[in-house]
């Protein structure tokens, strides 16, 4: 009898609670678990809390008895996650910076280096789900709807998801909660980290002020009055209700929500309502499309740039839902590719919507995640 070799996992442990589980839950189930501390960049005039993090990662590996090494991907990060952002906004799009922290260190940089090193497999905490057939592998969201994750990895490919391991996918939080506590893990108790991606709770105006120079603007309505400021129309998306000033208003106001913006102009307009999705953008966040028409331009169609499909290409005329923000409405759509610039596809929606360009686009049959794109 040939005797089996273990598999080597290198699990991505942040120090938090998710992926202290998913070391353990892969201790338990026969794998020879390494745990890996991933460093990225911070800018200086940032409280950075990586060490603390780091020490809780560490503490998990020392309960769990695993080897535990640290992976310094700070210029990784710096170039592909918080310079893209940046130039973005520059631009005027709106990014998503944990997508491609996801695409170039998590999944990139990482998982690249822990199979050059031996490993047969990377994991991380993600609540999404990888359902592997005999060659090939399904994106799936996570059973915990509320966490699911799949909207940032539909960047991923089938080479990159065969040496992928996601073990609290197909649990709910409230179940990877007691799992921690039954494993002993030191950081049980542990609250969830939010915010960008590795930089946490950061208010992002405040961050990009430090790139960009602010530059004071007009807010005006869909009539084309001005009623207010801003201090920088880069600094805004659509469908945000924060951030600017309204100077013309009445107690019985209700918010204003921005629907448009022109780069060139510097101005932002801004919409009253109660659900966003049901205005009408006249300007997609784009690049000087900002022309001033009332709401009579009703985007129900989207050009998406760098697509990825991770299993098979969506076939046309065929029902999807398509997802624009992270824990967005799922909206029904369908995708052309009969459009002129190759490499890009089109996702027609059955109502008008409002997104920004830069944001992603994320497309699914029911619970699978089929792959996205940029919005153009």
């Amino acid at each position: 009898m040939k005797k089996q070799t273990k598999k080597t996992v290198f699990v991505g442990m942040s120090g938090g609670v998710d992926s202290s589980v998913s070391a353990a839950l892969l201790q338990k189930q026969g794998y020879d678990v390494v745990g890996v501390f991933i460093k990225t960049w911070h800018p200086d005039f940032l409280a950075c809390n990586e060490e603390e993090e780091r020490r809780d990662a560490i503490r998990v590996a020392a309960h769990l008895d695993i080897p535990f090494l640290t992976f310094d991907f700070e210029d990784v990060y710096k170039k592909e996650v918080a310079d893209y952002m940046i130039a973005e906004y520059k631009m005027g799009r709106t990014p998503n910076p944990d997508v491609m922290c996801n695409k170039y260190v998590k999944f990139g940089a990482f998982l690249n280096k822990a199979i050059s090193m031996g490993a047969d497999y990377v994991a991380t905490g993600h609540y999404a789900q990888n359902l592997k057939q005999s060659t090939v592998s399904s994106l799936v969201k996570g059973v915990d709807s509320s966490k699911d994750q799949s909207y940032f990895l539909w960047t991923l490919k089938q080479e990159q998801l065969s040496k992928i391991l996601f073990p609290i996918g197909h649990l709910k939080k409230t179940e990877v909660r007691k799992l921690a506590k039954q494993f002993k893990l030191p950081v049980a108790e542990k609250k969830d980290s939010q915010g960008i991606c590795f930089l946490g709770m950061v208010d992002l105006k405040d961050f990009l002020k430090h790139y960009i120079k602010e530059k004071k603007g007009n807010v005006e309505n869909e009539k084309g009055e001005v009623i207010g400021w801003h201090d920088g129309v880069v600094f805004h998306t659509l469908g945000e209700r924060h951030g600017f000033t309204i100077t013309k208003k009445s107690p019985d106001d209700k918010p204003y929500y921005v629907i448009g913006k022109d780069i060139k102009k510097n101005i932002l307009y801004v919409s009253q309502g109660e659900k966003v999705n049901n205005f009408a953008a006249f300007a997609l966040g784009g690049i000087g499309q900002g022309t001033h028409d009332g709401l009579n331009y009703s985007p129900s169609r989207l050009v998406l740039r760098d697509i990825n499909w991770i299993k098979n290409i969506p076939k046309e005329n065929r029902n999807y839902q398509a997802q624009i923000r992270y824990h967005g409405e799922l909206l029904p759509c369908k995708i052309n590719y009969k459009i002129s610039n190759a490499g890009k596809a089109e996702v027609i929606f059955e109502k008008q919507i409002l997104a920004a360009s830069g944001q992603s686009v994320v497309v699914y049959d029911k619970d699978i995640c089929l792959g996205g794109g940029v919005i153009i």
